[in-house]
């Protein structure tokens, strides 16, 4: 790995933004860590930075000479506000971008797929990071967790479907090397963990390691979109159910070898992720 550079994190006090800065400056490599409230990040430099914010961006890409992008929450047209941002980068000296978008989400495809598009245009050296699904959603803030902590449920439109869940940490090692291995890889890479499980399944380990009684209750999609939308944005909404019905007909059934490939060693487990830690407080 080199260890020349500056890299802009953005979102670095989120889930994968925070993981990637923390490998990156224990790996020895300058970090500037982006994110509205310019939070401190130990061993990095915190910078105010908001998409929506032109004033934030110029001050964020001083000195920089790559950056981790990830794209603005739930928002189903991230393209408007991330290509001007990209191509001033470009204009001020990065040349290397990586992208997180998600496997469900080609090249050209719908939100963040359009930015991933016209990546390879804007800088030689990119990759696109296309997870599957987060295993944190079942254990940190997301909906999914609050659910399976208030409730013992889980709610999906996923029926049967199995996902490839992967840990952020294994995206984040991902992403550190595709930032500063020598040659980028230039390329989307599909991130997975090591099986393929069914919301059921997952429902199964989490009673298993902490003995409370979890379960996945099967919604329509037209029931889940509407729940949705009392969380998200409408269109959103309906975007994030459309990706459950699409998993119910296989579309995320699928392990890849990218991590162990990538990062030299295999992708976490679930069920290792769950113990030994507090999950339903």
């Amino acid at each position: 790995m080199t260890t020349t550079g500056t890299t802009l994190v953005i979102g670095a006090t989120g889930t994968t933004g925070s993981r990637t800065a923390a490998q990156l400056t224990a790996a020895g490599h300058r970090v500037k860590a982006a994110s509205r409230q310019a939070t401190p990040v130990a061993g990095a430099e915190p910078v105010p930075f908001d998409w929506y914010d032109r004033a934030t961006h110029a001050a964020a890409l001083d000195g920089v000479d790559r950056v981790y992008l990830i794209p603005p929450l739930g928002d189903t047209d991230p393209a408007a506000t991330m290509l001007p941002f990209l191509q001033q980068a470009r204009t001020t000296g990065v040349c290397r971008a990586v992208l997180l978008s998600s496997s469900a989400i080609p090249q050209g495809g719908p939100a963040v797929g359009m930015v991933h598009q016209v990546l390879p245009d804007l800088f030689e050296q990119w990759a696109v990071l296309r997870p599957s699904w987060f295993m944190q959603n079942f254990t940190g803030t997301h909906a999914h967790a609050r659910s399976i902590r208030d409730e013992g449920t889980i709610w999906t439109a996923t029926e049967g479907g199995r996902v490839g869940f992967i840990d952020a940490e294994d995206i984040a090692a991902v992403a550190a090397r595709a930032l500063t291995d020598e040659q980028a890889p230039n390329t989307d890479l599909i991130l997975t963990g090591p099986e393929a499980l069914s919301h059921d399944d997952i429902a199964a380990i989490i009673t298993e390691v902490s003995g409370r009684t979890v379960v996945d209750r099967r919604l329509p999609y037209e029931q889940m979109r509407d729940r949705l939308t009392t969380q998200v944005p409408v269109e959103f909404a309906a975007m994030l159910a459309g990706m459950d019905r699409a998993i119910a007909e296989g579309a995320e059934d699928r392990v890849t070898g990218t991590v162990q490939r990538l990062t030299g060693r295999p992708p976490r487990t679930f069920q290792a992720l769950l113990e030994g830690r507090p999950l339903l407080g």
